[in-house]
């Protein structure tokens, strides 16, 4: 299946939880929370007034090697939105790409993640769990702060 059969089929309209794809177009979900909700609101709060001029995108889909995978929160700053706009997927990451970490998540799952959105471009992965505690993560790994934002408040 391809992501623009999905998002243009009403059987997919209003799910209580998202939906990415795998490299075989199998389509994976994910239970919504509203404490998750919650997360990518403040997430997008604190990228939007830390970041220079840019847009917050919130469930930001792009095409990775392993399909489409849907990043919680990013940031895209006005260059990448003046070359991309607003397609659907993405077909490179943009420059910010959150992950809000559920119960259900592995650390493998993220781990693929991080790899898969900084090798489509994004230069920062972030995981944010429960609790506000964030992980930075860049091409060169772990990082100890944002190169985009000075410091991260949720």
């Amino acid at each position: 299946m391809e992501w623009a059969e999905i998002i243009n089929n009403p059987l997919f309209e209003n799910l209580p939880f998202k939906i990415e794809l795998n490299r075989f177009g199998q389509i994976l979900m994910s239970p919504a929370s509203n404490s998750h909700g919650n997360m990518e609101y403040r997430v997008g709060k604190a990228l939007e007034q830390g970041c220079p001029d840019g847009e917050i995108i919130i469930e930001c889909a792009i095409q990775t090697t392993d399909g489409v995978k849907v990043a919680d929160v990013a940031w895209a700053s006005a260059a990448f939105i003046a070359e991309f706009g607003y397609a659907t997927p993405y077909p490179k990451a943009p420059e910010i790409c959150v992950e809000i970490l559920s119960p259900s998540n592995t650390d493998e799952e993220m781990r693929i993640k991080i790899d898969l959105y900084l090798a489509r471009g994004a230069q920062e992965v972030w995981l944010v769990d429960a609790q506000a505690k964030t992980r930075l993560f860049g091409h060169e790994g772990e990082l100890s702060q944002s190169r985009w934002i000075e410091a991260i408040r949720l």
